[in-house]
């Protein structure tokens, strides 16, 4: 399934937060004749917005319940604070009472499991996460659960592994010679190309199944260096210099990636939705990824 389609009955999206994913679903749901409606917070990133076919609305500042009075479908990537779901702090009875949703989705992330030593994990599993975002995205998913459960609301949780695609591959860095192979043994690391993750959104759209919750990964949980590695061969590179992981000099942000390690299981997509990977491993993804950059 490479392109659900759903042209049969287009309706609105208002997508909050009209990031990188919320992007790449539009790429599927404009030409079947969609309207969107792309929350940002720059009147710059409002205007990028409406060249690609998007109605941006400047959030937070503008109010949304016109936007929620017509929306058909409703799509969050909005991050939490450590206190909660700011679109929630904000609008929570509002969206309770939005008239016309049939389908609502809130991407989280696989970071809510936590540490499972490289283990498998699926969306049964216990949320035991070891990082503050972690333990935000397990109380904004609480959150919405919740106001779905009093309210209605048709709800879709999306746990999103490590995302990459156009513009967020590690091309650039192998070129410049950035790059680096971290060594932390039995770190492993699950993934998903953004194509992937709106094509597992659109047939969601087509296949609704409120209070589901979906992993959205591909099959191939790998070590981070070696995808560092496989991306200097596709160059023909030299392999980026190997750094110990207790030895390098890292962000919070990234280090905090390395707190834990686990492969995620996405048997779900596949057989509740009908998914069928475009990129199942990163050396496809990788190689298409370089395809179209020439």
């Amino acid at each position: 399934m490479t392109n659900p389609d759903i042209s049969s009955s287009p309706g609105t999206l208002l997508s909050l937060g009209h990031g990188y994913s919320a992007q790449a679903l539009a790429r599927l749901l404009l030409p079947q004749g969609w309207r969107i409606i792309g929350t940002t917070r720059s009147a710059a990133k409002a205007e990028a917005l409406r060249a690609t076919g998007i109605e941006p609305l400047i959030w937070p500042g503008t109010p949304i319940a016109p936007a929620l009075a017509e929306a058909t479908h409703l799509l969050t990537s909005i991050a939490p604070e450590e206190d909660g779901d700011p679109v929630l702090a904000a609008h929570r009875d509002e969206i309770a009472a939005a008239p016309h949703i049939a389908w609502a989705g809130y991407l989280s992330t696989t970071g809510v499991y936590g540490d499972h030593a490289g283990g498998w994990v699926d969306e049964e599993c216990v949320l035991a996460p070891a990082t503050r975002r972690g333990k935000a995205r397990v109380l904004a998913e609480a959150e919405w659960q919740s106001l779905a459960a009093a309210s209605g609301l048709p709800l879709h949780i999306f746990r999103l592994a490590g995302i990459y695609g156009p513009g967020r591959g590690p091309f650039a860095k192998v070129r410049d010679g950035t790059a680096r192979r971290i060594i932390k043994p039995g770190q492993v690391f699950s993934r998903i190309h953004v194509d992937d993750i709106a094509q597992v959104l659109a047939a969601s759209i087509v296949h609704p199944a409120p209070g589901t919750v979906y992993n959205v990964c591909d099959d191939e949980p790998a070590p981070p260096e070696d995808v560092i590695a496989h991306a200097a061969t596709l160059l023909d590179l030299p392999l980026p210099p190997a750094l110990r992981y207790d030895e390098a000099e890292m962000s919070p942000m990234a280090r905090s990636f390395y707190a834990e390690s686990k492969r995620v299981r996405n048997d779900r997509i596949k057989q509740g939705l009908g998914v069928k990977l475009l990129y199942p491993g990163y050396r496809e993804g990788l190689a298409a990824l370089l395809a179209a950059e020439g």
